[in-house]
């Protein structure tokens, strides 16, 4: 099982959202990485921290499960859309997205309190720099971000 870490501004999904949904698409991701680690090396079963970006503060709000593995986003094939890729057809979909639930809610670790965890360090989220909105997470630091989430026991 791998651990990811997953970036959304909450006015535009939040976290609460997807706990009422149960599950959602993750759809709109238009950066080539962030696509190919969801493509390639995200699973069924893979466990995310589901991250609130360009609020502030910025932080992880709970933990997610990868409960559908990467087919291609129908948004870039909506013209009405506002991820549409006119270069995307059916046969050369270019872009994909995974579906996510939610699993777990945390108390929010602002970035601020993540910087400050030496337990962190070396945590791509944490660099200089650092903007891809899909990013892997080591297990080591995914149990650390879970414990100051208030987790006494990882999600499975």
């Amino acid at each position: 099982m791998a651990h990811w870490l997953m970036k959304s501004e909450p006015h535009a999904y939040s976290w609460e959202q997807l706990v009422e949904d149960g599950s959602t698409h993750w759809d709109g991701v238009r950066n080539y990485q962030a696509r190919n680690l969801m493509r390639d090396d995200m699973s069924v079963g893979d466990l995310v921290l589901f991250y609130h970006s360009n609020c502030k503060p910025p932080h992880v709000a709970g933990v997610a499960k990868v409960c559908k593995e990467a087919y291609p986003d129908f948004t870039a094939q909506d013209p009405s859309s506002k991820y549409f890729d006119p270069k995307a057809t059916p046969d050369n979909p270019r872009w994909m997205m995974v579906d996510i639930e939610a699993v777990s809610e945390l108390e929010p670790i602002t970035l601020p309190e993540l910087r400050t965890n030496p337990l962190l360090e070396g945590m791509p989220l944490l660099r200089r720099g650092q903007r891809l909105s899909v990013q892997p997470v080591s297990e080591r630091h995914f149990k650390a971000v879970c414990l100051m989430g208030g987790l006494s026991k990882l999600p499975e």
